[in-house]
């Protein structure tokens, strides 16, 4: 009888993913470590059925490590959450342990699974199905076009220092907005552009034109991100300081699964303001740790910035702490903490309503 129960006793399946654009690579560990199998499947819908059907021929799949749930890994990552599968995700193996045991996709997938069975990987990825990973794709393209028209008018700058004399002295404007004005509506002779002076202003134009556009897909990108930003974080843009694009980022960095973070420290952490000793000898002080998202730690200290010129409370702050001996630095490191855990207990109120 006792030998019925275990051959009917399932099998505990850690499962680990090593992701890539094409195929994804996976292994199978039982709850002692040995390997079951790995087996690569392709990075589509069926593939990731078809991988999922693959672990359960195993047994009862307990969890699955996987790396780049944010990239490659999306999509997988996407479907075993739809399907109930508890994930978690895991770094890139330590250059140490790459040395020690060379690289391929079962090294890494298996490496993954034991992280997973280990405990040592823990996080939980970000829920990608809702409103803050539309938030994020906007964000990318508004970034995208930003960039673009910045390299756009540095160019259009250059080619006019070496523009022909008489096309740069009737061109100074300093403002770039009526420089690009200025520039579209040049009227290059389109036959005779093998003379440079025509070549220059068609260029010219055409530079402008391709910022004016960037201009438009700008402006449209922040109406839809303010939209969507106020109406999911209402709290939070309520607060001094916090507009649609910072609030924007705070979520991003947050995640649509706020909880996943267990505490305001944890949130702190991610945004790289929590405080680490950096104390030696006679000298006893704190600094904010390097790590962490440096958009949302950026957004941070602009809202802190702002702060220390315009919110009362805020600047008597400041100036008591300045009082009592902290350099300014110090202080602004403070703010910043401070600003975290508003902005987390914000954060949870609004995504708890969404």
């Amino acid at each position: 009888m006792s030998n019925n129960a275990q051959t009917t006793q399932a099998v505990i399946v850690i499962g680990g993913i090593d992701a890539h654009a094409d195929t994804h690579h996976v292994v199978a560990l039982d709850t002692t470590g040995k390997v079951l199998g790995d087996h690569p499947f392709p990075a589509s819908s069926r593939g990731y059925r078809d991988a999922l059907d693959w672990l359960a021929k195993f047994g009862l799949i307990d969890k699955i490590g996987v790396e780049s749930t944010g990239s490659y890994a999306a999509g997988i990552t996407r479907f075993l959450l739809e399907s109930g599968v508890d994930v978690v995700e895991v770094n890139q193996p330590h250059p140490h342990l790459r040395a020690r045991r060379g690289k391929d996709d079962s090294i890494d997938a298996e490496a993954a699974a034991r992280k997973a069975l280990s405990g040592q990987a823990t996080a939980i990825p970000k829920v990608t199905t809702g409103v803050v990973e539309s938030i994020r794709v906007l964000r990318l393209a508004r970034e995208s076009a930003v960039r673009s028209r910045t390299r756009t008018i540095v160019q259009l700058r250059s080619l006019l220092v070496t523009a022909p004399a008489q096309l740069r002295e009737q061109l100074t404007e300093r403002s770039a907005a009526v420089l690009v004005a200025r520039c579209a509506g040049l009227r290059p002779d389109l036959d005779r552009l093998d003379d440079p002076l025509q070549a220059t202003k068609r260029a010219l134009r055409a530079m402008a034109r391709r910022i004016q556009m960037l201009d438009e897909e700008i402006n449209e990108t922040d109406a839809s991100l303010k939209q969507l930003v106020e109406r999911t974080a209402p709290t939070l843009t309520s607060k001094l300081a916090i507009g649609p694009g910072h609030a924007a980022q705070l979520l991003i960095t947050a995640g649509q699964n706020i909880e996943r973070l267990h505490s305001e420290a944890a949130f702190a952490r991610l945004c790289g303001v929590a405080p680490i000793p950096v104390s030696s000898g006679k000298t006893h002080r704190m600094r904010l740790h390097r790590g962490g998202d440096r958009q949302a730690n950026a957004a941070l200290h602009m809202i802190a910035v702002c702060r220390m010129r315009y919110h009362q409370p805020t600047i008597d702050y400041v100036k008591r702490r300045l009082a009592e001996g902290l350099s300014k630095k110090d202080v602004l490191r403070c703010l910043k903490r401070f600003i975290a855990r508003e902005v987390y207990h914000d954060l949870k109120t609004d995504l708890g309503l969404t």
